[in-house]
């Protein structure tokens, strides 16, 4: 193909195009898509009839009652987080130039950092950048990883435990910026009246006969990992990703559990409850999440700075 027929190929695609068939590609089906964006079936459909007359290109074919990618759609879809991340960041750039009077982060995180981090963030942004908007959602690291690869995100707040076979951040964020923004510990949560509440460390043998609180997926791996390092399997009785109910549990005697510094910070403690820390003072690191270049954009940069400052250290 020549040079000329290249050119014309990139002046015939517009964001609108790229951002259609990347949401055909997320959500399986074009009315799904066009009310992901907040447009009418019959005006995305058009927009696509469009690109095919300019070009003699059809991004999407019919599959029996629906419709599906062609394989040009495919190689398209395949570009449109960056395209659309990288126009974003051209305009983010502009609204710079006027001082970040206006722009939008859409962030993700996990649960105990909606009690502490996210709270804080929206809060310093809005003194800091009135004009930016924030829209949250609240969800684990691949999940959240995933949104931002999908671009159903701009920021994702994770996390991740050392050694982990599972880690989101290895190669479902290929092709993704992730930045460290700290550690925070991992605690033991006891019953104040059990007898490793009395030392001020505890190694995690010397539990091996107490039943045991699972937390989260990537939490009970964990757990899993260092209690077989320690020299046992844990007898999980009850597993929750609540990590209030977690301490009301653990207040009860059903058992004791390992939870980080920000689930304990998210709520008062639990009357009848002891943290301490482990023997191999554990703790998992914390990250940032943005498509590649995404910080390049204004108002996500905003948000990363107020975030670097939050973070533990």
């Amino acid at each position: 193909m020549s040079d000329a027929s290249i050119e014309a190929l990139a002046d015939a695609l517009d964001l609108q195009t790229v951002r259609v068939v990347g949401r055909i590609r997320e959500h399986g089906s074009l009315t799904a898509a066009a009310a992901s964006l907040g447009y009418s079936q019959p005006a995305v459909s058009q927009q696509l009839r469009r690109f095919e007359q300019r070009t003699g290109i059809a991004l999407v074919e019919r599959a029996g009652r629906g419709i599906r990618l062609t394989e040009s759609g495919r190689v398209l879809a395949r570009h449109a987080n960056a395209v659309a991340t990288t126009l974003e960041a051209a305009a983010g750039e502009l609204f710079e130039i006027r001082g970040l009077r206006a722009g939008r982060v859409r962030l993700v995180a996990f649960p105990s950092a909606s009690a502490t981090l996210v709270p804080k963030l929206i809060a310093g942004l809005a003194a800091r950048h009135p004009g930016v908007t924030v829209t949250y959602v609240e969800a684990e690291p691949p999940e959240a990883v995933a949104a931002v690869r999908a671009d159903r995100a701009d920021l994702a707040i994770t996390f991740s435990y050392p050694g982990d076979r599972d880690d989101p951040h290895t190669e479902s964020a290929r092709g993704l910026d992730v930045r460290s923004i700290g550690a925070e510990g991992i605690r033991l949560v006891l019953p104040e009246t059990h007898p490793a509440a009395a030392s001020e460390t505890v190694d995690l043998a010397a539990l091996a006969d107490d039943p045991w609180i699972a937390g989260c997926p990537s939490c009970r791996g964990h757990l899993l990992e260092l209690t077989m390092r320690a020299g046992f399997r844990p007898r999980i009785g009850f597993e929750t990703d609540n990590f209030v109910a977690v301490e009301s549990m653990v207040a009860q005697g059903l058992g004791v559990a390992l939870l980080p510094d920000l689930a304990l910070a998210a709520s008062p403690r639990h009357p009848g409850v002891v943290t301490r820390p482990t023997t191999g003072a554990d703790v998992r690191s914390l990250h940032l999440v943005t498509a590649r270049g995404g910080v390049r954009v204004p108002a996500v940069a905003a948000a990363v700075a107020v975030l670097e400052a939050l973070a533990p250290q």
